[in-house]
């Protein structure tokens, strides 16, 4: 299973550069004597009110075993296949060690992990004129880069041999990406002795949290332990009180990776970073890149951070690329502005039988309430609901026949926001139930008899719908309200609380999720009635990509009406659409395009590290990426481009949203003629 949002999640929003490490032995490290009260805390906190009520016994100690050794190593760099055999011993005794509060046997493993660090570096920074010197780019060999393939290596000759083809793709990446010779040396050193500064920056405390966290990632991946540094950072972002770029970080295996951009943010708005981009390179205006490959995560936050309206330069390798050729993009810090993530409206016009019908879309990027105003009394406070209730009112004076819902990449936000938004569409009546851990079931439901929309809608969802988006469409689903089209959302049905401890806090899973139906949103997701085409890899992304994820199950469905009888209508409704994708030029094109992400992605086990090779994998898929584009465009009647370069996003015609448009339109024809009957 993929090793997704394992790391400390941070909101990234705003900068100073890493000074250059001495290259020294580190002391061992010893378990804080203070932490010895906070470990006795977790234990009574994670076992007396967690969802699960699950022991910290052996199968939680294997587990938190597991996860401890791939959080130190996880490509499998430094640690030895003795050295793993020879860990065996600790697998069952970390719930020992958690439960009595003397966390030795985690500094044992990695006082002898940064030993292995600092031996392996301090020879690869040794070795790097001789070896860069050495490389041969016209021999035909090949470097696995997918860690989830690695296996511990038995002999350090085997591990010498991984390194070295590991800096030579390195190497030829940056070369291939215009790096100047005598520049990839100084910027590969960079590189390694940032990963020296991450270990001598490393204490005590910084493990201990570690060690903690791979005892609350085997109860669920959204329980994290905040030891007191982390636990500050965690309430700045949570607060939005700083300028940066918007997005979520993790860290993954030596990379920082983007998981998720906040909805209207400053890279949400730029356009260009993607969920799964990894970030290699952080610069400052007029500045020099920084490499922040193997850069502890915050550090990385700190250096992407920085004052209002100023730039910060990201070299990204993209998600949906080779896996080989890497990007630099811009972004403007900005903070992010309520108004910024209200809801908006547009009209989609498609044409039917010579007449012209409209379908007004709502795009909501999160679900908000603007809890300062509503404390100073102020009654013209926003949020999502009241706003998404004006554009209604006023997209029904423009005459639409049918509504869309547009909550794609819109992660949550507020669920008594998610419970009275879905008012909006039915009278009064239960939206979704929420189970604690004692079993006790509780109903939030909409009071207000009145409906503000109640003709043919559509709710648009992908696989970062998530949370409370996914209640609405549940919810929406469940009623047989509206159809609800595109990707199998998040799966994200858990609630946490944020609890005090003596040094730090933890943030436990307390509550669950359910559907009216009583389906739970979590692990599944809500599925669409119709599925479109995504780029987002639901393999990759999402609550089943995660380790030790809370199932999916069902309780008591509760009462509701049933509006229409939506499958009914689905078998005619999916073949008019799989109708017109197989002619629609913007679907052949994407089509096309996932056919060779998939292509790209399975070649990324096996990168060539012959430069014309490279050279000319490049050159292909810039050339396949050209002529899908100008295929799509000829189709249109557009002018066709000479480069990649000239394709402007903001000129695209939004697909799914037109698609959705026609099957609504679908269903109002199947509709009214079933009532004629």
């Amino acid at each position: 299973m993929p090793r997704k949002y394992k790391r400390l999640l941070l909101s990234l929003l705003t900068g100073c550069a890493l000074a250059s490490p001495s290259l020294q032995a580190f002391d061992e490290l010893k378990p804080p004597a203070e932490y010895k009260k906070v470990s006795i805390q977790l234990v009574e906190m994670l076992e007396g009110i967690h969802y699960n009520k699950t022991q910290v016994d052996d199968r939680i100690s294997s587990l938190a075993f597991d996860a401890y050794i791939d959080s130190l190593d996880p490509s499998k760099s430094f640690f030895l296949a003795e050295d793993i055999k020879r860990f065996e011993e600790y697998r069952y005794r970390f719930d020992d060690a958690i439960t009595s509060g003397d966390v030795s046997d985690a500094f044992v493993i990695y006082n002898l992990y940064s030993q292995r660090v600092e031996s392996r570096l301090n020879k690869v920074i040794e070795d790097m004129p001789s070896m860069i010197e050495a490389f041969n780019f016209e021999k035909d060999e090949t470097f696995n880069a997918d860690p989830d393939q690695a296996t511990w290596a038995k002999t350090e000759q085997e591990l010498q041999e991984t390194w070295r083809k590991r800096i030579k793709n390195r190497a030829l990446t940056l070369r291939l990406n215009s790096q100047e010779e005598d520049k990839i040396e100084t910027s590969l050193t960079r590189r390694y002795s940032n990963q020296l500064h991450q270990i001598e920056q490393t204490n005590s405390i910084d493990v201990y949290q570690i060690f903690a966290n791979a005892i609350t990632e085997a109860f669920d991946p959204h329980t994290s332990y905040f030891a007191p540094r982390a636990s500050e950072t965690f309430s700045i972002n949570m607060s939005l009180s700083l300028e940066g770029i918007g997005a979520v970080l993790q860290q993954e295996d030596e990379y920082t990776q983007v998981v998720r951009l906040v909805p209207a943010g400053p890279a949400d708005n730029q356009g260009e970073l993607k969920p799964n981009d990894k970030i290699v390179a952080v610069g400052q205006e007029g500045k020099e890149m920084i490499d922040v490959v193997g850069m502890r995560l915050d550090d990385v936050v700190d250096m992407i951070r920085g004052e209002r309206d100023t730039k910060v330069l990201l070299e990204i390798i993209p998600s949906n690329g080779d896996g080989q050729s890497n990007k630099i993009i811009t972004i403007v810090r900005k903070k992010v502005k309520l108004e910024d993530q209200s809801a908006k409206k547009e009209i989609v016009e498609v044409e039917r039988n010579g007449d012209i019908y409209k379908v007004g879309v709502i795009q909501l990027p999160t679900f908000y309430s603007d809890f300062a105003a509503i404390k100073a009394g102020d009654r013209n406070y926003k949020s999502s609901t009241r706003d998404t209730k004006n554009l209604i009112e006023e997209l029904r004076q423009d005459g639409i026949d049918a509504l869309i819902l547009d909550l794609r990449n819109n992660g949550g936000g507020s669920l008594q926001e998610a419970n009275a938004l879905t008012g909006l569409f039915i009278p009064a009546g239960p939206v979704v139930q929420i189970r604690d851990s004692a079993g006790r079931v509780s109903i939030l439901g909409d009071q207000d008899r009145s409906v503000t929309y109640s003709g043919p809608m559509a709710v648009l969802i992908n696989r970062m719908s998530a949370s409370a988006s996914e209640i609405v469409a549940g919810a929406i689903q469940d009623y047989g309200r509206g159809l609800i089209l595109g990707g199998q959302s998040f799966g994200k049905g858990t609630v946490q609380i944020l609890q005090d401890l003596d040094q730090g806090k933890l943030k436990i899973t307390q509550s669950k999720f359910y559907r009216v139906s009583g389906e739970s949103t979590q692990h599944k997701g809500v599925m669409p009635d119709i599925a479109f085409p995504s780029m987002l890899d639901e393999n990759s992304v999402g609550e089943s990509a995660l380790d030790n994820p809370l199932p999916w199950d069902k309780i008591m469905e509760t009462r509701y009406p049933v509006y229409w009888d939506i499958p009914n209508f689905l078998p005619e409704l999916e073949q008019r659409h799989n109708q017109r994708v197989e002619k629609n030029p913007n679907f052949i094109a994407l089509s096309e395009q996932l056919d060779q992400i998939k292509e790209q992605s399975d070649r990324f086990s096996a990168i060539s590290l012959n430069e014309i090779n490279r050279v000319e994998q490049r050159e292909e898929s810039e050339e396949t990426q050209l002529s899908r584009e100008n295929t799509r465009r000829e189709a249109l009647g557009l002018e066709l481009i000479t480069s990649l370069d000239d394709i402007n996003d903001e000129d695209a015609e939004d697909i799914y949203s037109k698609e959705a448009s026609e099957i609504l339109l679908d269903f109002i024809g199947m509709n009214q003629r079933q009532q004629n009957q």
